[in-house]
């Protein structure tokens, strides 16, 4: 807090609650103001000398007003220059003072915040990394993302604006209105009095300005949002094929135009608060002139000029004090909901960890066995159901079906991406949720159909698998996956950026590229979920060519739409519905005319007419 009227939520803030804000007002309890205080207890020892600054520096803003009284009664009007020096240096001396101490409250206040918010990102990462896949499937990202970004900034602002607001403008308030009294009980009673009125406009302003704020910011957005879609790559070609130009223009500029006129009402109506502000801040201290020449005049009262000064000082000292404690309770409301939503995701449980009495194997062969394995995403619908299979080390499995018939979700149980509903999926002869989480994940390596690259270099994403991986261990791995001739043609070689995302490569390069990470972590189990679909046959061509090896000499599990793939496997499980409807070798497979005989004929006929 850096001073009196800090944190005021009047008209140029945020005073006013949303509609969404009011029905969602979190009920505040003893146990979760209890669990706000537990990030705070830290740094209780900076948080006492910060409580000290705030009030002596409160108590010293005051003093100004009071010593100004005195320079005009004991300097100026008895013309005592030595007094009028003294009082002015005291004034000042104080006044730098209050100054100093404002900037180490300051110094401490935002130490304490930056503190706070540094332990809560660190506890919030550090959950949400724990958190099951079902729950970044189920949960919006941009809302994850708001969660660990916005919301925990907003603490700053609370540790730093509303929690010393609060303090600082009630010492100062009651502080002035003691001396008030002390000075002139029928003048502090005008002064008090006069308050309310100045309160009155600033409401009315600040919910004018509130509701105009609102309506440009969702203006705004509406602009936004049609720039995003018409000037993005995919968009423009649209708008373009559409010869829609003049229609987006039109469209643009009535938004636009909407926009400038909202933007005029709101500063206007900024400069009809002024106008109003200073009118009835001018209406108090005219008022104390007036009683205060009344009771001078008219009842000889010992009242002076210099204390009618101070009194119209400390009136003026009152009023963003009182506007600000009385937006207190919608800055509160907010303070409570941000932390009401933060403590939501912290509590939410760790559906997948490692058992407190998990196994730590020594080494890994591969051996995978589902035991009438149950699975769903939700009740109303099952997606796999007694589910039996064993796959041995050394082995592979292909695994095929319609879509949506529970291919990946059956692989993602493996290394417990999700957790079965029932029955039991076991590595090596130990059921996965029995075995330590990162041992068992570090044993599985998959491709899939979409694969993500960091933002960074051909190498750091490879080294991402192996960080202490040698030279000659990654240009093997990339030789296996048949990328390093690629690789070589970069005029930086593995040091070749690969883009967000790996954009600056084609989907085949980045696949194979998805293939030598896997291959250098050196998985018991290699699993590949499509990892040719969406492909051109001559990228396909060159991932099938870096798979083939794989799946005859290390254990694998594939989801295939290429035949070939398929027919390399040891076994061919077809999964329909959830269920496992037939198992074996593909002659005998297509002998049986079943599910399988359909895929092969619209699926996998051409595929083999084209090899």
């Amino acid at each position: 807090m850096a001073g009196p009227g800090r944190g005021m939520g009047g008209p140029m803030g945020r005073g006013f609650l949303t509609e969404e804000e009011k029905a969602n007002k979190p009920k505040v309890t003893w146990p979760l103001l209890k669990r706000i205080l537990s990030y705070l207890k830290p740094y209780w020892k900076q948080l006492v000398i910060v409580l000290i600054c705030i009030v002596l520096s409160s108590a010293l803003s005051l003093l100004p007003s009071v010593l100004t009284g005195r320079i005009i009664d004991d300097g100026l009007i008895k013309q005592d220059m030595k007094m009028l020096i003294i009082l002015i240096v005291l004034s000042l001396g104080v006044t730098l003072g209050a100054n100093l101490i404002r900037v180490a409250e300051s110094y401490l206040n935002n130490w304490i915040a930056q503190h706070i918010t540094f332990d809560m990102r660190n506890k919030m990462y550090r959950h949400l990394q724990q958190m099951s896949q079902g729950f970044f499937t189920s949960n919006n990202q941009g809302d994850i993302i708001t969660r660990m970004t916005s919301d925990i900034s907003g603490v700053e602002r609370v540790v730093t604006s509303t929690f010393t607001s609060i303090l600082s403008n009630t010492i100062t308030l009651v502080a002035a209105v003691v001396i008030m009294f002390k000075e002139n009980w029928i003048l502090a009673l005008v002064g008090v009095a006069v308050i309310p009125l100045f309160t009155i406009p600033t409401r009315w302003a600040g919910k004018t300005r509130w509701s105009l704020t609102q309506e440009s910011q969702e203006c705004n957005d509406e602009v936004n949002g049609i720039l995003n879609e018409t000037l993005s790559v995919s968009g423009q070609l649209l708008v373009k094929l559409f010869g829609k130009e003049e229609y987006e223009f039109a469209r643009y500029k009535d938004v636009n135009h909407r926009m400038i006129k909202l933007n005029i009402k709101e500063s206007m109506a900024g400069r009809w608060f002024m106008v109003i502000i200073n009118t009835f801040s001018s209406v108090g201290p005219m008022l104390l002139y007036l009683v205060g020449g009344i009771l001078m005049m008219k009842y000889n009262s010992t009242l002076t000029v210099g204390d009618i000064t101070v009194l119209v000082a400390l009136l003026g000292k009152m009023y963003g004090p009182v506007n600000s404690l009385l937006n207190i309770q919608v800055e509160w409301i907010r303070s409570m909901a941000l932390f009401t939503r933060i403590f939501e995701y912290f509590d939410m449980p760790i559906e997948i960890k490692t058992a407190e009495d998990a196994i730590l194997p020594k080494a890994a062969k591969g051996n995978v066995r589902f035991e009438h394995v149950e699975f769903a995403y939700s009740e109303e619908r099952k997606i796999l159901k007694d589910v039996n299979f064993e796959l041995e080390s050394g082995k592979s499995i292909a695994i095929v079906g319609p879509s949506g018939s529970g291919k990946s979700t059956l692989i993602n149980l493996i290394p417990r991406l999700y957790d079965v509903c029932g029955g039991r999926v076991t590595f090596d002869g130990v059921d996965v949720r029995k075995i330590d989480l990162k041992f068992l994940r570090d044993n599985i390596g998959i491709v899939s159909q979409e694969t993500y690259l960091f933002n960074g270099t051909i190498r750091e994403n490879l080294l991402y698998a192996k960080p202490d991986a040698t030279e000659e261990e990654i240009i093997e791995a990339c030789k296996k996956a048949n990328i390093y001739e690629f690789i070589q043609k970069q005029e930086k070689g593995l040091d070749a950026v690969v883009g967000n995302r790996g954009l600056k490569l084609s989907g085949g390069e980045k696949q194979r590229i998805s293939i030598a990470r896997v291959l250098l972590k050196n998985p018991a189990l290699f699993i590949f979920d499509e990892a040719t679909a969406s492909l051109d046959s001559i990228s396909e061509s060159k991932i099938q060519e870096a798979i083939d090896p794989i799946i005859h000499s290390r254990t694998s599990i594939l989801i295939a739409h290429r035949l070939s793939t398929i027919l390399a496997a040891d076994e061919i499980l077809v999964i329909k519905d959830g269920v496992i409807a037939e198992r074996g070798v593909h002659a005998d497979l297509v002998k049986q005319g079943g599910t399988y005989a359909e895929l092969y004929e619209t699926q996998f006929g051409k595929a083999l007419e084209a090899e």
